[in-house]
Order: C-alpha cells, then sequence, then structure tokens
C-alpha cells in the first residue's frame, strides 16, 4: 500500500459512517492521511462497558451509551473551540448516530432517561461537508469482524448486525443534513488496494452537494 502526496481537501469536515466491520475508522485513518488532515475518532476500546455489552447487552446498554454520548459530546465541544485554526478534520462517527444505538438498545425507561442526558448536555455538533456511509452484508461484517480478533467483539450476534444494519439504512434513507455519498463496500477493499482507494477518492473529491451512490467493481487483488 503506497500513499499519494498530500491533496488538498475538498471539505473541511468529512465523517465517515457505517456499521461496525464495515471498515469506516480504516478507511477513515487513510482519507485524514491523504488529506493531510486531523483525525478524530471515537475511540471505542476506552469504553470499560463496551466488553461487558457484546457479552450481555441487556446488563451495560445504558452506561455504553451514556460513556460514547459523554466521550463524543466532548469531542465534539473542543471542534468547536478550535474552530478559529480552520483545521481540516475526518472523523469516523457521527454524533447523529449515537440515538441510533441508544434506540436498538435501550428499553423504554433507558432512553427516556437518556434524551434527558441528551437534552440537558445541549450538544452543538458541527455538520459535516460531506458524509460517506458504507454498507455491506451482515456476513461480510461478520468475516471482518472475526478476521481482526478483537475478542470481545467475536460475541455480536449476527441478529444484532441485522438489526443495526436496517437501523442505519432507514436512517441515512431520510438523512439530507449534507452531501452524502453511499459506498457499497461489499469487494472493495479501500486500505490495502490502492486502486480501490483511488477511485473512491475521486469520487470524494467530486461529490459537493446532494445524495450520490458508489458501487465499485469488485477488486482485482
Amino acid at each position: 500500500m503506497t500513499e499519494k502526496p498530500l491533496i488538498p481537501a475538498p471539505h473541511r469536515l468529512i465523517v465517515v459512517e457505517g456499521p461496525i466491520g464495515v471498515g469506516k475508522t480504516s478507511l477513515a485513518r487513510r482519507l485524514a492521511r491523504s488529506f493531510g488532515s486531523e483525525l478524530i475518532l471515537e475511540q471505542a476500546d476506552e469504553n470499560p462497558f463496551l466488553e461487558r455489552f457484546y457479552k450481555n447487552p441487556r446488563s451495560a446498554a445504558l452506561q455504553t451509551q451514556l460513556f460514547f454520548l459523554f466521550q463524543r459530546t466532548r469531542q465534539l465541544e473542543d471542534i468547536r473551540q478550535h474552530d478559529l485554526f480552520d483545521t481540516v478534520r475526518v472523523a469516523d462517527y457521527l454524533l447523529d448516530k449515537d440515538k441510533l444505538f441508544a434506540q436498538l438498545t435501550l428499553d423504554e425507561e433507558e432512553f427516556a432517561l437518556y434524551e434527558q442526558v441528551y437534552a440537558r448536555l445541549a450538544v452543538d455538533a458541527p455538520v459535516p461537508d460531506l458524509v460517506i456511509y458504507l454498507q455491506a452484508p451482515v456476513d461480510i461484517l461478520r468475516e471482518r469482524i472475526e478476521r481482526r480478533g478483537i475478542k470481545y467483539e467475536q460475541n455480536i450476534e449476527k441478529n444484532y448486525l441485522e438489526r443495526l444494519q436496517e437501523t442505519y439504512a432507514r436512517f441515512f434513507h431520510a438523512y439530507d443534513a449534507s452531501p452524502l455519498l453511499i459506498v457499497n463496500a461489499a469487494q472493495a477493499d479501500f486500505v490495502n488496494n490502492d486502486h480501490d482507494y483511488g477511485q473512491l477518492l475521486e469520487q470524494v473529491i467530486r461529490t459537493r452537494r446532494g445524495r450520490h451512490y458508489y458501487n465499485p467493481l469488485k477488486s482485482a487483488v
């Protein structure tokens, strides 16, 4: 894998989103290197409740969700405070997706509490200049999760991935807050294959407004 020289960033804030295993963090890292931009990651490994959640979702859903909410809002507050420097940024999460997970994992009473906390935080998240939404079938997500070998992720059930994928699809079907590039990531390798990445990079640079779909051919490598 080789990196092209740094190129001018076409956007000030690019967000890469999609379900676990689809490759959003790896793609965000590579885009940040290409643009020479600041990288903002959700840092899931810092959440002390996440392993417990994947083993038994009902036992730690609320703690897991609130930790992520506080973590993400702190990061976004830092972005707001440093906007004077007009830094280019690439992130691997969209704050709006926090409520997606909350609705998916919390019961009615827990979600009501979550919404109260969210409202108290009065989050003023920056609006991305481009959102890249990566999609892949559940079987491929499971294969990639298994391949990367994070022990506690091996407890993720297929049913949870199916519901998560459906939740993402509904959310982005209605999403219109930013330009949106919907990418079929099932067959392409945007991290290790320079051709695949280069083709996607061209799409990212060209996408300035509206909703677009990118369906790359199966990688030759």
